[in-house]
């Protein structure tokens, strides 16, 4: 393959992975932690809503670990549709952009 082959191989698979990730923006993602908290994310980790079970509300602590835990979640799980992302697209070979 010639370097103008390879250079153009490189660009349609950053157009597809620019594509694909202006996708996985969109997707909203969601976690709940023991019916007690559900979070809803973008793809982008724009946090769109945060549900808490009313009959939760009396132990303070437990609600706030359950976000955090249930944000962690959801970001990890983002994390991993973008790397199965760019996996797809580049076959695992790295762009270097």
């Amino acid at each position: 393959m010639n370097m103008q082959q390879l250079m153009a191989q490189a660009q349609k698979m950053q157009r597809e992975l620019s594509k694909a990730k202006a996708q996985l923006a969109e997707q909203e993602f969601s976690v709940n932690k023991a019916g007690v908290v559900t979070v809803t994310v973008k793809g982008d980790k724009t946090i769109l809503k945060i549900d808490i079970d009313k009959d939760a509300l009396e132990d303070k602590e437990m609600v706030e670990e359950m976000i955090v835990m249930a944000l962690n979640e959801v970001f990890d799980k983002i994390d991993d549709a973008n790397d199965a992302i760019e996996e797809k697209v580049t076959g695992g070979r790295t762009l270097g952009f």
